[in-house]
């Protein structure tokens, strides 16, 4: 049953994990460093486990377990097959500050219209392992997401991303280009180079700095003035909560450790020039008042003016990769499928039965 069942946890005070560790501290240990002057303010709410326990799907979870880079991993993932199947599956690959669980509704409208529907949580993310580790690498990700698919039996796809899940669709569809059927981009980052439009690096314990400050408050104003286009409605709040509340809970510290990890590949893993390469079939869905760009408020106000123009990089990316039909939402953030979920969905449905 596609309906998000949250249960609200009684906000704690979360203790450090461990006692800080000095820079110098022996590489291999498990542990991420603490930063201690990071403690974000207090922040009520709902708290939850290091692989997001507590927090409920709109569907059964399962879990592919594999080894990667030597370490035993698992990977969340929920495989939702339709009453009346049209032969066809699609598998979603969620963003950064996204999960599984945040495809709710385009699950429901795909199963609906006959589609199998395989959405995973990525290594580093939600109810899957965060690793104290890894060299996270898009390669890496969508080696493992294909090597999910073909546990499952699935190997002719539909690649769908949002976000940064945009990113890892494109290196899929370059790596796989026999097995990725079609190729459906929503509000993608990663159409510019940041570094080369001026955004200065971040090391990885200045994300993890970052990181360790998370509170609802900040998720909630970042997700209005991007995601929403300066709007707000109750059904977003649950979203907030899922990432707060892995902040606020025990796991806190690895979370937050393997977010840096991950901020790091997307600045410095750019997909943006090679483009051209992709051979399959692209749909291109884009909410035009998305201002999204890593690293953007690092970076001096003349450089800020120049990213995130969507209206722009929309136009560039379709005609960069081949075969791509663009449709764009002019009123609509970087999150149109839970922005506007029946205009988004209409377009996505139709865009994906044409021929391809």
């Amino acid at each position: 049953m596609f309906l998000l069942r949250q249960t609200l946890l009684a906000a704690a005070t979360v203790a450090a994990l461990s006692a800080p560790l000095a820079h110098a501290a022996d590489p291999t240990s498990a542990t991420p460093p603490a930063t201690p002057s990071a403690t974000p303010p207090a922040d009520s709410g709902p708290a939850y486990g290091p692989e997001l326990e507590g927090f409920d799907y709109p569907a059964p979870v399962q879990r592919y377990r594999f080894t990667s880079q030597g370490e035993a991993m698992q990977m969340a993932f929920l495989d939702v097959k339709p009453e009346k199947p049209n032969g066809r599956a699609v598998v979603l690959l969620h963003g950064k500050n996204f999960c599984a669980a945040t495809w709710q509704e385009t699950i429901r409208q795909l199963s609906g219209a006959g589609y199998r529907v395989i959405a995973p949580d990525q290594i580093g993310f939600c109810k899957s392992t965060k690793p104290a580790r890894y060299q996270y690498t898009f390669q890496q990700l969508a080696r493992n997401t294909h090597d999910l698919l073909a546990s499952i039996g699935v190997s002719n796809v539909t690649v769908m991303g949002h976000s940064t899940g945009g990113m890892l669709a494109m290196r899929y569809a370059l790596m796989y280009p026999r097995e990725t059927q079609q190729l459906v981009l929503v509000n993608p980052i990663g159409l510019e180079d940041w570094k080369a439009k001026g955004v200065p690096p971040l090391s990885v314990d200045q994300w993890y700095t970052r990181e360790l400050a998370t509170t609802a408050d900040r998720i909630r104003n970042y997700e209005r003035a991007t995601y929403y286009a300066g709007q707000w409605r109750a059904d977003y709040e649950p979203w907030v909560q899922m990432l707060a509340g892995l902040n606020r809970g025990p796991g806190k510290q690895i979370v937050a450790w393997n977010s840096a990890l991950l901020y790091d590949m997307i600045y410095t893993q750019p997909v943006v020039y090679e483009m051209g390469a992709i051979q399959a079939p692209t749909l291109l869905l884009i909410g035009d008042k998305d201002t999204t760009a890593i690293g953007k408020d690092a970076a001096p106000p003349d450089v800020q003016a120049r990213l995130g123009r969507y209206p722009e990089l929309a136009k560039i990316t379709a005609r960069a990769i081949p075969n791509t039909t663009l449709v764009e939402f002019p009123e609509l953030g970087h999150a149109p499928q839970m922005q506007d979920p029946a205009a988004f969905h209409k377009a996505l449905l139709e865009g994906m039965a044409r021929p391809r």
